[in-house]
Protein backbone atom coordinates (compact mmCIF):
# COMPACT_ATOMS: atom_id res chain seq x y z
CA UNK A 1 0.00 0.00 0.00
CA UNK A 2 1.05 3.56 -0.82
CA UNK A 3 1.13 5.60 2.42
CA UNK A 4 -1.51 8.26 1.97
CA UNK A 5 0.83 10.90 3.14
CA UNK A 6 4.57 11.01 2.52
CA UNK A 7 7.25 10.49 5.65
CA UNK A 8 7.52 14.52 5.99
CA UNK A 9 3.92 14.89 5.74
CA UNK A 10 3.05 12.81 8.59
CA UNK A 11 5.72 14.66 11.04
CA UNK A 12 4.05 17.78 10.17
CA UNK A 13 0.74 16.64 10.91
CA UNK A 14 1.99 15.15 14.05
CA UNK A 15 3.61 18.50 15.21
CA UNK A 16 0.59 20.25 14.13
CA UNK A 17 -2.43 18.44 15.37
CA UNK A 18 -0.58 15.81 18.06
CA UNK A 19 -0.38 11.87 18.18
CA UNK A 20 -2.14 9.91 17.99
CA UNK A 21 -4.23 10.62 14.49
CA UNK A 22 -5.66 8.98 11.46
CA UNK A 23 -5.13 10.31 8.07
CA UNK A 24 -7.82 9.74 5.19
CA UNK A 25 -6.64 9.92 1.69
CA UNK A 26 -9.57 10.92 -0.59
CA UNK A 27 -7.83 10.03 -3.79
CA UNK A 28 -7.31 6.48 -2.42
CA UNK A 29 -11.05 6.22 -1.79
CA UNK A 30 -12.39 8.01 -4.83
CA UNK A 31 -9.88 5.39 -6.75
CA UNK A 32 -11.37 2.42 -5.11
CA UNK A 33 -14.93 3.61 -6.31
CA UNK A 34 -13.96 3.94 -9.72
CA UNK A 35 -12.18 -0.08 -9.72
CA UNK A 36 -15.27 -1.50 -7.94
CA UNK A 37 -17.48 0.35 -10.07
CA UNK A 38 -16.41 -0.95 -13.12
CA UNK A 39 -15.75 -4.77 -11.85
CA UNK A 40 -19.69 -5.05 -11.41
CA UNK A 41 -22.26 -5.60 -13.75
CA UNK A 42 -23.74 -2.48 -15.55
CA UNK A 43 -26.10 -1.37 -15.26
CA UNK A 44 -25.77 -2.04 -10.89
CA UNK A 45 -26.11 0.63 -8.09
CA UNK A 46 -22.95 0.67 -5.47
CA UNK A 47 -23.96 1.56 -1.62
CA UNK A 48 -21.45 2.37 0.28
CA UNK A 49 -22.02 1.47 3.67
CA UNK A 50 -21.52 3.87 6.53
CA UNK A 51 -20.84 1.51 9.19
CA UNK A 52 -16.99 0.99 7.88
CA UNK A 53 -16.36 4.60 8.21
CA UNK A 54 -18.96 7.79 8.98
CA UNK A 55 -16.68 10.03 8.47
CA UNK A 56 -19.03 12.93 6.42
CA UNK A 57 -15.77 13.57 4.11
CA UNK A 58 -15.61 10.14 2.94
CA UNK A 59 -19.12 9.51 2.57
CA UNK A 60 -19.01 12.89 0.42
CA UNK A 61 -16.32 11.54 -2.12
CA UNK A 62 -17.50 8.67 -2.78
CA UNK A 63 -21.51 10.26 -3.46
CA UNK A 64 -18.96 12.19 -6.26
CA UNK A 65 -17.59 8.57 -7.54
CA UNK A 66 -21.18 7.55 -8.04
CA UNK A 67 -22.30 5.61 -4.43
CA UNK A 68 -25.41 5.72 -3.10
CA UNK A 69 -25.01 5.29 0.97
CA UNK A 70 -26.21 2.51 3.00
CA UNK A 71 -27.03 3.30 6.96
CA UNK A 72 -28.39 1.44 9.62
CA UNK A 73 -28.77 4.41 12.70
CA UNK A 74 -29.46 7.39 12.89
CA UNK A 75 -26.06 8.82 13.43
CA UNK A 76 -25.11 7.15 9.96
CA UNK A 77 -28.26 8.86 8.46
CA UNK A 78 -27.74 12.52 9.77
CA UNK A 79 -23.47 11.69 8.48
CA UNK A 80 -25.01 10.41 5.17
CA UNK A 81 -27.27 13.99 4.73
CA UNK A 82 -24.28 15.86 6.35
CA UNK A 83 -22.20 14.62 2.98
CA UNK A 84 -25.18 15.23 0.29
CA UNK A 85 -27.04 12.17 -0.28
CA UNK A 86 -30.78 12.80 -1.15
CA UNK A 87 -33.49 10.82 0.51
CA UNK A 88 -33.84 8.64 -2.60
CA UNK A 89 -30.13 7.86 -2.76
CA UNK A 90 -30.41 5.65 1.28
CA UNK A 91 -31.41 2.55 1.99
CA UNK A 92 -31.73 1.85 5.70
CA UNK A 93 -31.25 -1.69 7.07
CA UNK A 94 -30.82 -3.17 10.23
CA UNK A 95 -33.08 -6.00 12.58
CA UNK A 96 -33.37 -3.57 15.17
CA UNK A 97 -35.00 -0.43 13.56
CA UNK A 98 -37.49 1.37 16.01
CA UNK A 99 -40.18 3.96 15.32
CA UNK A 100 -38.35 7.04 16.13
CA UNK A 101 -35.43 6.59 13.94
CA UNK A 102 -38.03 5.08 11.39
CA UNK A 103 -39.48 8.20 11.44
CA UNK A 104 -36.39 10.61 11.39
CA UNK A 105 -35.23 8.34 8.19
CA UNK A 106 -38.87 9.19 6.60
CA UNK A 107 -38.84 12.77 7.34
CA UNK A 108 -35.73 12.99 5.58
CA UNK A 109 -36.89 11.60 2.66
CA UNK A 110 -36.22 8.06 2.93
CA UNK A 111 -38.29 5.43 1.56
CA UNK A 112 -35.96 2.47 0.95
CA UNK A 113 -35.68 0.17 4.04
CA UNK A 114 -34.34 -3.26 4.41
CA UNK A 115 -36.69 -5.46 6.56
CA UNK A 116 -35.51 -8.28 8.64
CA UNK A 117 -38.88 -9.84 9.71
CA UNK A 118 -43.13 -9.28 9.48
CA UNK A 119 -42.69 -7.03 12.39
CA UNK A 120 -39.88 -4.93 11.39
CA UNK A 121 -42.13 -4.57 7.88
CA UNK A 122 -45.58 -3.84 9.83
CA UNK A 123 -43.16 -1.53 11.79
CA UNK A 124 -41.70 0.56 9.07
CA UNK A 125 -45.31 0.43 7.14
CA UNK A 126 -47.52 1.97 10.27
CA UNK A 127 -44.72 4.49 10.75
CA UNK A 128 -45.03 5.19 6.85
CA UNK A 129 -48.80 5.58 6.93
CA UNK A 130 -48.99 8.19 9.73
CA UNK A 131 -46.95 10.08 7.70
CA UNK A 132 -48.76 9.39 4.64
CA UNK A 133 -46.23 7.96 2.27
CA UNK A 134 -45.30 4.51 1.08
CA UNK A 135 -42.00 2.87 1.93
CA UNK A 136 -40.45 0.86 -0.50
CA UNK A 137 -39.26 -2.13 1.25
CA UNK A 138 -36.68 -4.89 0.42
CA UNK A 139 -37.30 -8.39 2.18
CA UNK A 140 -33.86 -9.23 3.46
CA UNK A 141 -33.73 -13.50 3.43
CA UNK A 142 -31.39 -15.70 4.86
CA UNK A 143 -31.14 -18.00 2.54
CA UNK A 144 -31.48 -21.89 2.66
CA UNK A 145 -27.60 -22.38 1.95
CA UNK A 146 -24.20 -20.42 2.25
CA UNK A 147 -21.74 -21.08 -0.51
CA UNK A 148 -17.88 -19.64 -0.77
CA UNK A 149 -14.81 -21.14 1.50
CA UNK A 150 -14.21 -18.10 3.39
CA UNK A 151 -15.22 -14.78 4.92
CA UNK A 152 -17.70 -14.07 7.92
CA UNK A 153 -20.94 -15.97 6.99
CA UNK A 154 -23.97 -14.15 7.25
CA UNK A 155 -26.72 -16.81 5.78
CA UNK A 156 -27.05 -20.28 5.45
CA UNK A 157 -27.95 -20.88 9.19
CA UNK A 158 -29.43 -19.51 12.48
CA UNK A 159 -29.38 -15.72 12.03
CA UNK A 160 -30.74 -12.87 13.90
CA UNK A 161 -30.76 -11.47 10.40
CA UNK A 162 -32.99 -11.48 7.43
CA UNK A 163 -36.30 -13.82 7.37
CA UNK A 164 -35.41 -17.67 6.67
CA UNK A 165 -36.82 -18.49 2.64
CA UNK A 166 -38.55 -21.28 3.68
CA UNK A 167 -40.64 -19.03 5.88
CA UNK A 168 -41.21 -16.81 3.29
CA UNK A 169 -42.72 -19.20 1.09
CA UNK A 170 -44.57 -21.30 3.62
CA UNK A 171 -46.24 -17.55 4.26
CA UNK A 172 -46.07 -14.71 1.64
CA UNK A 173 -48.97 -13.03 2.88
CA UNK A 174 -47.13 -11.47 5.88
CA UNK A 175 -45.21 -9.39 3.63
CA UNK A 176 -48.04 -8.92 1.39
CA UNK A 177 -48.49 -5.01 0.20
CA UNK A 178 -50.36 -2.83 3.06
CA UNK A 179 -51.17 0.63 3.86
CA UNK A 180 -47.56 2.23 4.46
CA UNK A 181 -45.50 0.31 2.97
CA UNK A 182 -44.68 -2.42 0.05
CA UNK A 183 -42.17 -5.30 -0.80
CA UNK A 184 -40.12 -4.30 -3.97
CA UNK A 185 -37.82 -6.65 -4.08
CA UNK A 186 -35.32 -8.60 -1.77
CA UNK A 187 -32.05 -8.17 0.18
CA UNK A 188 -29.16 -10.70 0.43
CA UNK A 189 -26.02 -10.39 2.56
CA UNK A 190 -24.33 -13.62 2.89
CA UNK A 191 -20.93 -12.98 3.16
CA UNK A 192 -18.31 -10.11 4.38
CA UNK A 193 -14.85 -9.53 4.07
CA UNK A 194 -14.13 -12.44 1.72
CA UNK A 195 -10.70 -13.38 1.57
CA UNK A 196 -10.93 -14.95 -2.25
CA UNK A 197 -12.62 -14.09 -5.17
CA UNK A 198 -13.96 -17.13 -5.52
CA UNK A 199 -16.05 -17.11 -2.46
CA UNK A 200 -17.49 -14.03 -2.85
CA UNK A 201 -18.68 -14.87 -6.67
CA UNK A 202 -20.07 -18.56 -5.20
CA UNK A 203 -22.05 -16.42 -2.43
CA UNK A 204 -23.00 -13.83 -5.00
CA UNK A 205 -23.82 -16.42 -7.73
CA UNK A 206 -26.07 -18.19 -5.40
CA UNK A 207 -27.80 -15.10 -4.12
CA UNK A 208 -28.86 -14.47 -7.67
CA UNK A 209 -29.89 -18.16 -8.10
CA UNK A 210 -32.12 -18.03 -4.24
CA UNK A 211 -33.91 -14.81 -5.70
CA UNK A 212 -34.92 -16.20 -8.31
CA UNK A 213 -35.99 -19.66 -6.64
CA UNK A 214 -37.90 -17.52 -3.86
CA UNK A 215 -39.62 -15.49 -6.47
CA UNK A 216 -41.07 -18.42 -8.64
CA UNK A 217 -42.38 -20.22 -5.32
CA UNK A 218 -44.52 -17.47 -3.83
CA UNK A 219 -44.26 -14.20 -5.81
CA UNK A 220 -41.92 -11.78 -3.94
CA UNK A 221 -41.49 -9.41 -6.66
CA UNK A 222 -38.09 -8.87 -7.93
CA UNK A 223 -38.17 -5.17 -8.68
CA UNK A 224 -34.72 -4.42 -6.59
CA UNK A 225 -32.51 -6.80 -6.05
CA UNK A 226 -29.73 -6.01 -3.65
CA UNK A 227 -26.90 -8.72 -3.45
CA UNK A 228 -24.99 -7.00 -0.57
CA UNK A 229 -21.22 -7.12 -0.84
CA UNK A 230 -18.46 -9.12 0.62
CA UNK A 231 -15.40 -6.96 -0.81
CA UNK A 232 -12.39 -7.96 1.10
CA UNK A 233 -9.28 -4.84 2.67
CA UNK A 234 -6.22 -6.15 4.50
CA UNK A 235 -6.36 -4.22 7.91
CA UNK A 236 -3.84 -3.37 10.15
CA UNK A 237 -1.23 -4.86 7.73
CA UNK A 238 0.07 -4.12 4.60
CA UNK A 239 -1.39 -5.20 1.61
CA UNK A 240 -3.21 -3.74 -1.26
CA UNK A 241 -7.22 -4.28 -1.99
CA UNK A 242 -8.08 -7.63 -4.13
CA UNK A 243 -8.83 -7.19 -7.98
CA UNK A 244 -12.54 -7.92 -8.63
CA UNK A 245 -12.09 -7.42 -12.50
CA UNK A 246 -12.60 -11.09 -13.17
CA UNK A 247 -16.53 -10.84 -11.50
CA UNK A 248 -18.03 -8.93 -13.61
CA UNK A 249 -18.22 -11.77 -16.70
CA UNK A 250 -19.73 -14.29 -14.66
CA UNK A 251 -21.98 -12.24 -12.59
CA UNK A 252 -23.55 -10.77 -15.58
CA UNK A 253 -23.96 -14.45 -16.80
CA UNK A 254 -25.87 -15.45 -13.70
CA UNK A 255 -27.90 -12.54 -13.99
CA UNK A 256 -29.06 -13.24 -17.42
CA UNK A 257 -29.57 -16.84 -16.61
CA UNK A 258 -31.54 -15.73 -13.49
CA UNK A 259 -33.03 -12.78 -13.64
CA UNK A 260 -33.07 -11.33 -17.64
CA UNK A 261 -34.84 -8.41 -16.79
CA UNK A 262 -31.97 -6.83 -14.96
CA UNK A 263 -30.15 -5.42 -18.34
CA UNK A 264 -33.57 -3.61 -19.20
CA UNK A 265 -34.11 -2.04 -15.83
CA UNK A 266 -37.19 -3.57 -14.70
CA UNK A 267 -34.90 -5.23 -12.26
CA UNK A 268 -32.35 -3.19 -10.45
CA UNK A 269 -29.19 -4.55 -9.20
CA UNK A 270 -27.31 -3.32 -6.65
CA UNK A 271 -24.79 -4.14 -4.51
CA UNK A 272 -23.08 -2.82 -1.17
CA UNK A 273 -19.51 -2.20 -0.04
CA UNK A 274 -17.75 -0.47 3.44
CA UNK A 275 -14.21 -1.75 4.20
CA UNK A 276 -12.69 -2.08 -0.01
CA UNK A 277 -13.89 1.22 -0.50
CA UNK A 278 -12.22 3.30 2.43
CA UNK A 279 -9.85 0.46 4.60
CA UNK A 280 -7.02 1.25 2.06
CA UNK A 281 -7.53 5.30 2.47
CA UNK A 282 -6.80 5.40 6.14
CA UNK A 283 -3.47 5.27 8.31
CA UNK A 284 -3.49 5.70 12.19
CA UNK A 285 -0.42 7.88 13.52
CA UNK A 286 0.86 6.98 16.91
CA UNK A 287 4.11 7.53 19.30
CA UNK A 288 6.02 5.22 21.70
CA UNK A 289 5.59 6.29 24.79
CA UNK A 290 8.11 3.41 26.66
CA UNK A 291 9.79 0.40 25.86
CA UNK A 292 10.02 -2.12 28.65
CA UNK A 293 10.96 -5.44 29.50
CA UNK A 294 9.14 -7.95 31.10
CA UNK A 295 11.14 -11.18 32.29
CA UNK A 296 11.71 -12.58 28.45
CA UNK A 297 9.42 -10.34 26.76
CA UNK A 298 9.46 -6.55 25.00
CA UNK A 299 6.92 -4.35 25.66
CA UNK A 300 6.08 -1.41 23.47
CA UNK A 301 4.06 1.14 25.15
CA UNK A 302 2.01 3.41 22.50
CA UNK A 303 0.01 6.58 22.87
CA UNK A 304 -3.16 4.61 21.08
CA UNK A 305 -4.91 1.48 22.11
CA UNK A 306 -8.06 -0.34 21.86
CA UNK A 307 -9.83 2.99 22.24
CA UNK A 308 -8.59 3.95 18.99
CA UNK A 309 -8.30 0.84 17.07
CA UNK A 310 -9.38 -2.34 17.18
CA UNK A 311 -11.49 -2.66 20.33
CA UNK A 312 -12.46 -6.41 20.40
CA UNK A 313 -8.89 -7.03 21.05
CA UNK A 314 -9.57 -6.86 24.27
CA UNK A 315 -12.06 -10.05 23.78
CA UNK A 316 -8.88 -11.44 22.25
CA UNK A 317 -9.72 -11.08 18.65
CA UNK A 318 -5.80 -9.13 17.66
CA UNK A 319 -5.17 -7.02 14.76
CA UNK A 320 -2.45 -8.54 12.04
CA UNK A 321 -0.98 -5.44 12.98
CA UNK A 322 2.58 -4.42 11.02
CA UNK A 323 3.52 -1.00 11.75
CA UNK A 324 6.22 1.16 10.20
CA UNK A 325 8.04 3.19 11.53
CA UNK A 326 8.56 7.31 11.02
CA UNK A 327 11.78 9.65 11.92
CA UNK A 328 10.58 11.68 14.28
CA UNK A 329 11.57 15.76 13.83
CA UNK A 330 12.73 15.34 17.96
CA UNK A 331 14.62 12.26 18.74
CA UNK A 332 13.74 11.15 22.79
CA UNK A 333 12.20 12.23 25.54
CA UNK A 334 14.15 15.43 27.05
CA UNK A 335 16.44 14.70 29.73
CA UNK A 336 16.10 11.21 29.13
CA UNK A 337 18.53 9.22 26.44
CA UNK A 338 16.52 7.26 23.52
CA UNK A 339 16.46 3.00 23.91
CA UNK A 340 15.81 1.80 20.96
CA UNK A 341 13.87 -1.26 20.76
CA UNK A 342 15.32 -4.50 18.37
CA UNK A 343 16.20 -4.98 14.94
CA UNK A 344 13.85 -5.97 11.70
CA UNK A 345 13.42 -9.73 13.02
CA UNK A 346 12.69 -8.86 16.79
CA UNK A 347 9.36 -9.46 18.37
CA UNK A 348 7.25 -7.41 20.55
CA UNK A 349 3.97 -6.94 22.33
CA UNK A 350 1.99 -3.99 21.30
CA UNK A 351 0.12 -2.20 24.46
CA UNK A 352 -1.96 1.13 24.67
CA UNK A 353 -1.74 3.78 27.38
CA UNK A 354 -4.90 2.50 29.26
CA UNK A 355 -5.61 0.87 32.49
CA UNK A 356 -6.46 -2.54 32.02
CA UNK A 357 -4.58 -5.29 31.18
CA UNK A 358 -7.36 -5.91 27.56
CA UNK A 359 -5.36 -2.84 26.20
CA UNK A 360 -3.48 -4.96 23.96
CA UNK A 361 -2.99 -4.44 20.29
CA UNK A 362 -0.50 -7.15 19.31
CA UNK A 363 0.81 -10.74 21.14
CA UNK A 364 3.47 -11.19 18.51
CA UNK A 365 4.84 -8.40 16.46
CA UNK A 366 7.43 -7.55 14.66
CA UNK A 367 8.64 -3.96 14.11
CA UNK A 368 11.34 -2.30 12.74
CA UNK A 369 14.06 -0.18 15.15
CA UNK A 370 12.34 2.42 16.86
CA UNK A 371 12.82 4.37 20.28
CA UNK A 372 10.60 6.69 22.25
CA UNK A 373 8.86 9.23 20.96
CA UNK A 374 9.42 7.57 17.91
CA UNK A 375 6.42 7.53 15.15
CA UNK A 376 4.50 4.39 14.11
CA UNK A 377 2.17 3.90 11.45
CA UNK A 378 -0.39 1.29 10.85
CA UNK A 379 -1.77 1.30 7.63
CA UNK A 380 -5.08 0.17 6.24
CA UNK A 381 -7.39 1.29 8.71
CA UNK A 382 -9.85 3.56 6.93
CA UNK A 383 -12.50 1.02 7.42
CA UNK A 384 -13.40 -0.24 10.99
CA UNK A 385 -10.60 2.13 12.83
CA UNK A 386 -11.55 4.86 15.12
CA UNK A 387 -15.38 4.39 15.11
CA UNK A 388 -15.38 0.66 15.45
CA UNK A 389 -13.63 1.02 18.88
CA UNK A 390 -13.82 1.63 22.54
CA UNK A 391 -13.85 5.49 22.11
CA UNK A 392 -15.25 5.80 25.46
CA UNK A 393 -13.44 3.70 27.36
CA UNK A 394 -11.56 5.07 30.63
CA UNK A 395 -12.65 8.52 28.98
CA UNK A 396 -9.04 9.05 27.19
CA UNK A 397 -9.14 11.90 24.01
CA UNK A 398 -10.61 10.50 20.63
CA UNK A 399 -7.89 10.29 17.78
CA UNK A 400 -8.01 13.19 15.50
CA UNK A 401 -8.72 12.52 12.06
CA UNK A 402 -7.39 14.47 9.08
CA UNK A 403 -8.66 14.13 5.72
CA UNK A 404 -6.06 14.72 2.68
CA UNK A 405 -7.44 15.45 -1.10
CA UNK A 406 -4.44 15.40 -3.40
CA UNK A 407 -1.54 15.47 -1.04
CA UNK A 408 -3.05 18.55 0.93
CA UNK A 409 -5.24 19.06 4.45
CA UNK A 410 -8.75 19.28 3.61
CA UNK A 411 -9.96 18.86 7.14
CA UNK A 412 -9.14 18.29 10.93
CA UNK A 413 -11.14 17.22 13.50
CA UNK A 414 -12.36 15.25 16.56
CA UNK A 415 -14.80 13.77 17.73
CA UNK A 416 -16.00 14.57 21.09
CA UNK A 417 -17.98 12.40 24.04
CA UNK A 418 -19.95 14.94 25.61
CA UNK A 419 -22.81 14.62 28.68
CA UNK A 420 -25.47 15.95 27.51
CA UNK A 421 -28.68 17.14 30.13
CA UNK A 422 -32.20 15.60 29.04
CA UNK A 423 -35.21 16.83 30.48
CA UNK A 424 -37.04 14.88 32.90
CA UNK A 425 -40.05 12.57 31.81
CA UNK A 426 -40.97 12.12 34.44
CA UNK A 427 -39.39 12.64 38.70
CA UNK A 428 -39.96 14.34 41.55
CA UNK A 429 -41.35 18.06 42.18
CA UNK A 430 -39.38 21.11 41.20
CA UNK A 431 -38.74 21.74 45.05
CA UNK A 432 -37.88 17.67 45.62
CA UNK A 433 -35.26 18.10 42.58
CA UNK A 434 -33.52 21.49 43.78
CA UNK A 435 -32.97 20.17 47.52
CA UNK A 436 -31.49 17.08 46.21
CA UNK A 437 -29.27 18.98 43.61
CA UNK A 438 -28.63 21.39 46.48
CA UNK A 439 -27.32 18.25 48.30
CA UNK A 440 -24.70 17.14 46.05
CA UNK A 441 -23.17 20.36 45.57
CA UNK A 442 -22.94 20.65 49.54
Amino acid sequence: MTSPATTTNIADLVETYGSPLYVYDLDETEAAARSLRGALPQPSTLYYSLKANPHPLLARALRRAGCHAEVSSQGELAAALEAGFAGDEILYTGPGKTRLEIADAVCAGVLRFSVESAGDYRRVAAVAAERGVTAQCLLRLNASESHGSSGLRMTGTSSQFGTDSAAVIADPEQFAPRPGARVIGMHFFALSNARDPESLLASLVSSIAEAARVHQACGVPLAYVDLGGGFAAPYAAEGARPDYGALREPLEAALDEHLPDWRNGTTTIAFESGRHLVGGCGQLVCTVSDIKQSRERTYVVLDTGIHHLGGLAGLGRLLPMRASTVPARTGGVPGEPDVPYGAADDRAVLVGPLCTPADVLARDASLPRVGRDGLLTVPNVGAYGLTASLIGFLSRPVAAEIVLAAGATLDASRIELRRTALAPVTGPRDSELADCQQEFTK
